[in-house]
């Protein structure tokens, strides 16, 4: 553990945020594995399903979690599935 007061803040703010993005990228990973599910199976509220997946990853791009192009990345491939199992 650090000894300057200020090194201890980081090193605390460094946990919280690094709790705070595995949280996140957990949930982007089980809402892509819901949404593809929910594709193959032909679900009838795919649309729906995919709209909140494409909203989370949008949410952790803008607070920085994942790249703004590694989010546009998933939600191309996410939608790309879609359009291709729905017509």
């Amino acid at each position: 553990m650090p000894n300057i007061k200020s090194v201890m803040k980081d090193v605390k703010k460094s946990r919280q945020n690094r709790l705070r993005n595995l949280a996140a990228k957990s949930r982007i990973k089980t809402f892509v594995k819901k949404s593809r599910a929910a594709i193959e199976q032909g679900d009838s509220n795919v649309a729906q399903i995919v709209s909140q997946t494409v909203s989370i990853i949008d949410k952790a791009a803008e607070k920085g979690i994942i790249h703004k192009n590694a989010a546009a990345r998933r939600k191309s491939r996410l939608m790309k599935r879609a359009a291709k199992a729905g017509g």
